[in-house]
This record gives structure tokens, C-alpha cells and sequence, in this order.
């Protein structure tokens, strides 16, 4: 494979429209660039003239079977489906509803409801042509008020110990119908007071060891697919960049001390937590320098036909200047081309 289709395969990007054309801009990516990966949305909140992916069940079966033809090897097809507030796939558009992790975990220690809310969600996603699942949240509801994980009910406890326990019962789910989840927000979101979709995220002086305790626990068991970064600064765990660009706490914290050594997703790189922050071409190279191997852009907040190429030559460039290595490079390509494998295994 060249080198720029090795590059293309650490992207996965959103896209506009509900059916697939030859001409469309995700066909040239994935073709001519081996983009790695794609993102479903079901609306378009910054956008009245750019269609989202999902209409109904049959037109989505269509598309994702559309875009896997395209595709070689397999694609990355990934949704935000964790159920409650944060499902792609809603009940009027024909879909399974989902409820939220914080109804799932209501129960406690008994994980039954969460296996039965995991098995419907799993099973639903295999019959639609979707591979990847960006859930379970293992953040711990530290923070009630929080405006985008507690007081969304995103989280399953406040007990790191319970959140684990409804993460694993949801993990084992998926992986009996063939879907990857994803561990997330990478070092924990749950003792936040800020939203990282509109800015700067300092969780220095709130966040707690325990919110480990999930990540720690499933790595051990070797439960765990796939770990997203949340764009968290923490100045006790790295005093200049948040988690997403951190090598301190993807190398350090998660790969050397938690011994987790998965591949690792960013989170949108198109939230205002990086994009105020960091132009385009370093977030680019300081994600993939840090550890991160699938670089997100979901295309839904902002639209950019060229995203996969600019990334694609961000990474190019970054090579040149030296500020990535090739071996950081081969490890991110090696990491994703397994996922990509066991996730056509599984299908």
C-alpha cells in the first residue's frame, strides 16, 4: 500500500447525503486516498442544505452496503448509539430505541436490563451494515450537573466499580453480533463542568483516580476494542495539551500504565476545544505524534469536502518536518489494519 493510502486509513470522516453516488466526494476518499473509516450522523445541526446519513432502516442498509462495496479492505462504519440522549437511530425514523446508560444502571450491581437494552442495540446495528459503536461511556457520573455526560444521563454510576460492570455486560453484547465498541472519554469526562464540543475542558482540580477503574478493569480482561480520547486537559497528568494530543496520557497513562495496547480514536477534531486552540495541520500531527491512531473528523459541525485530503497532507508534511516519525506511523497503520481485519472477520 503507498504511503498516502497508509495515511488516509488513520482518518475517518462524516459525510453528507443518504445514498452514495460514484462521484461523491467519501467514494474519492475512500478510493483514492484508503480512508480508513466513516462516521454516521442522522442530522446536520450547522447546516439547512447538506443532507445527514440516516433516513430509514432500508435506505441505511443500502448505504453502508454501498460503501463497503467501494471499500478494500473492510470499512469502518461507526454511529453514536449509546441510547437515551445520544442515539443516531431514532424510534420515528423506524429504529430500536435505546435507553439511556444512567435507566440502564439504575439497577446496580444486576446488569440484566443493560444486557437486554446491549443485545436489541447490537443486533439492530449487524442487520444495518454498522461495525463500530462509539459506546460504551465508562465515564464516571462524578458530576450530576454536567452538562454533557450527567445531565445527559450518559453515565451508568457514580460507582467507578458499577460502571465497569454495566461497560463489560455491554461489550460482551456487541461482540456476540460482530460490533466493535469503544471505550470513552479517555481519561474520564464524568467530573466535568464544561462541554468540549464549545470549548476548553480543565478538569485538573475535579477529576479522581477512580475514573480509571473501568479502563483498568477491562484492559486486564482484555475486553477492550477501541479507546476514545476526550479533548480533557489535566495539568497533573500533562501541564501543556489535552488528553487527544497528550503523549503523556495516551503512551504514559494509558498504554504504559494501564498496559492497554489497542488502537486508540480521537474524538472530533472539530470541536471548539481543539479548533480554538490548535490549527488544523498541528492538531493533525500532534493526535497521531501523541498515540492516537484513528483521527476523527465528523464533518457534521463544520462541512469540508477536502477534510481526508488535508489530513491526509497534514501527516505528509509532518513527516517531512520530522515532527512524526515513520514508526509512529507504521504502529498506528499496523493498530488499524487489525481493527479493520476483526472487524471483517466478525461480520
Amino acid at each position: 500500500m503507498d504511503l498516502r493510502r497508509q495515511i488516509g486509513s488513520l482518518f475517518m470522516t462524516g459525510f453528507a447525503g443518504t445514498t452514495l453516488s460514484s462521484d461523491a466526494p467519501i467514494c474519492r476518499d475512500i478510493v483514492q486516498h484508503g480512508l480508513g473509516g466513516v462516521i454516521l450522523f442522522s442530522r446536520r445541526p450547522n447546516s439547512h442544505s447538506l443532507e445527514a446519513n440516516i433516513s430509514s432502516p432500508e435506505q441505511l442498509r443500502a448505504l453502508t452496503a454501498a460503501l463497503q462495496q467501494t471499500a478494500e479492505p473492510t470499512l469502518l462504519i461507526g454511529i453514536d448509539q449509546e441510547g437515551g440522549a445520544v442515539q443516531r437511530l431514532r424510534r420515528e425514523r423506524g429504529f430500536s430505541q435505546i435507553c439511556s446508560a444512567q435507566e440502564m444502571g439504575a439497577s446496580g450491581a444486576d446488569t440484566e436490563a443493560t444486557r437486554t437494552q446491549a443485545r436489541t442495540n447490537a443486533d439492530m446495528l449487524a442487520r444495518l451494515g454498522i461495525n463500530l459503536n462509539f459506546a460504551p461511556v465508562v465515564d464516571v457520573n462524578v458530576n450530576p450537573d454536567n452538562p454533557v455526560i450527567g445531565g445527559l444521563g450518559r453515565s451508568f454510576s457514580d460507582d467507578p466499580a458499577l460502571v465497569a460492570a454495566h461497560a463489560r455486560t455491554w461489550i460482551e453484547e456487541h461482540n456476540r453480533w460482530g460490533i466493535i465498541s469503544c471505550l470513552k472519554h479517555f481519561p474520564g469526562h464524568g467530573s466535568s463542568t464544561n462541554d468540549s464540543h464549545l470549548g476548553f475542558v480543565d478538569i485538573s482540580t475535579s477529576w479522581r483516580e477512580p475514573e480509571l477503574f473501568a479502563y483498568r478493569d477491562l484492559i486486564d480482561d482484555n475486553l477492550v476494542d477501541l479507546v476514545m480520547t476526550g479533548h480533557l486537559f489535566n495539568q497533573n497528568i500533562d501541564p501543556h495539551y489535552p488528553a487527544t494530543l497528550s503523549k503523556k496520557t495516551i503512551d504514559g497513562l494509558l498504554r504504559v500504565e494501564l498496559g492497554y495496547r489497542g488502537p486508540v480514536i480521537s474524538d472530533d477534531m472539530q470541536m471548539r476545544a481543539i479548533t480554538d486552540h490548535y490549527h488544523f495541520s498541528e492538531a493533525v500531527c500532534r493526535a497521531l505524534d501523541a498515540g492516537v491512531d484513528i483521527i476523527v473528523f465528523g464533518n457534521n459541525l463544520d462541512y469540508d469536502r477536502d477534510i481526508c485530503s488535508r489530513g491526509v497532507q497534514a501527516v505528509l508534511d509532518g513527516l517531512d518536518r520530522g515532527v512524526i516519525s515513520e514508526e509512529r506511523l507504521h504502529s498506528a497503520f499496523s493498530r488499524v489494519q487489525c481493527l479493520k481485519q476483526r472487524a471483517g472477520e466478525m461480520r
